[in-house]
């Protein structure tokens, strides 16, 4: 009884801490959407206040709609959002209108008149927004006009004051802050980078074959993060544009906005070097101590830098741990690597020059302090030249120089 007492307890307790973690899960995605909700139920109101009282429509359902609509959508593509939406309720509402007065309403005329506004839109050359736009208010037309009502020309006002309150709210009443949103897009893609990064150095020091995969499988998925902070910084600079009260922004957003292509390619770039640790831990080849250091260094450097990015602080002590990456890689080169294991070398030199360009220098300053940081080569290459000697100074400074070739450059055997 005791031990089924103790199974039953533990069982309870991990229910316990499991509706725990998901109700936070929860009450944090209703904190993410609180401004969200509130800007859209704002904007409806307005929309429907203004097409009630100032055009007269007793029952105005495009305007609210569009409103919603236009909120729906990411930040970054509200204003032009707010054009499809009025360029496909114009096109629904003339198809509509048109064959409602010419044949009255009835299931038919419902299929014909949203296929109708369907082609006549993809014949147009109009997006996927604007054909679904289009079909959803031929729907409403037939269905919510009566047979043989006049053409309307208000509907397609109802969908610009919809769309105009929407921006109206984004931009005046209720802008979102464009930092804190970039801070929590960059979170997931940064936290990937580091997490994986320092998963791969446990892996290597391990030995761990199946560690250093799970990470690259993780590495690798990693479209939906970098999507998600692409979108991001695009919704930032339009609200910095658009919202006078955040124009004082817009030189915080500049590290953002610089910063996007450089994480992204740092992440394809440790995507290789955990593909070459798998081969490295495969072929047994050596793995001196400063190796999976240097791939510490680099995972603390991304942590900082997201710190830094977020408090609005110059990124000094990121820079200077992806320094000690490349230090602490050198080492491993110096004490001696194999084939596989002078590839990770480099790729550690890439990956820490990705995140210096990230914090804000250029490619070519990234490049100096990489090879200062990784000091004599030459030096290097009579401590390991028993093995290839004739290649092992050219691929890491070709590495850092060149960051175009960096997903899969030609190792320097060491």
């Amino acid at each position: 009884m005791d031990i089924d007492g103790a199974r039953l307890a533990a069982t309870v307790q991990r229910l316990r801490r499991r509706g725990q973690a998901n109700l936070q899960d929860r009450v944090s995605r209703v904190r993410a959407t609180l401004v969200l909700s509130v800007q859209a139920g704002l904007a409806a109101g307005i929309s429907w206040l203004v097409a009630h009282e100032l055009l007269g429509i007793p029952q105005p359902v495009f305007a609210p709609i569009s409103a919603v609509g236009t909120l729906a959508v990411s930040v970054g593509q509200r204003f032009r959002r707010t054009m499809e939406l009025i360029i496909g309720v114009a096109v629904g509402v003339a198809v509509g209108d048109l064959l409602i007065f010419l044949l009255g309403t009835g299931p038919w005329q419902l299929c014909l008149v949203v296929t109708s506004a369907i082609l006549l839109t993809v014949f147009a050359g109009g997006s996927v927004a604007i054909l679904i736009q289009a079909a959803a208010t031929a729907v409403l037309i037939v269905t919510l006009s009566p047979a043989g009502h006049s053409l309307e020309i208000p509907r397609f006002l109802e969908a610009l004051i919809g769309g105009s309150a929407a921006l109206l709210v984004t931009a005046l009443l209720l802008p979102l802050n464009p930092v804190q949103v970039l801070n929590r897009a960059a979170q997931p893609a940064l936290d990937l980078l580091a997490n994986q990064i320092a998963a791969t150095a446990e892996g290597l020091r391990q030995r761990d074959r199946d560690k250093v995969q799970h990470s690259l499988d993780k590495l690798r998925d990693h479209k939906e993060e970098v999507a998600s902070f692409d979108e991001a910084i695009q919704g930032a600079k339009e609200t910095a544009t658009l919202s006078p009260a955040r124009w004082h922004r817009r030189d915080e957003l500049t590290h953002y906005a610089e910063a996007a292509d450089p994480i992204e390619r740092a992440i394809r770039n440790s995507t290789t070097l955990t593909r070459r640790s798998i081969t490295l831990v495969e072929d047994a080849e050596p793995i001196p101590d400063p190796m999976p250091t240097s791939m510490v260094h680099l995972a603390e450097s991304v942590r900082l830098l997201r710190h830094e990015f977020a408090v609005g602080e110059e990124p000094e002590r990121s820079r200077e741990r992806s320094l000690r990456a490349v230090s602490e890689a050198a080492q491993a080169y110096t004490e001696g690597v194999g084939f596989s294991g002078s590839v990770v070398v480099a790729q550690v030199r890439t990956v820490a020059s990705d995140l210096l360009v990230a914090s804000g220098i250029t490619q070519e300053e990234a490049n100096r302090l990489v090879r200062e940081a990784f000091g004599d080569l030459k030096q290097n290459k009579r401590v390991v030249q028993s093995e290839e000697p004739e290649r092992e100074s050219e691929e890491p400074e070709r590495e850092s120089e060149e960051p175009e070739r960096k997903s899969e450059p030609p190792p320097a055997a060491g």
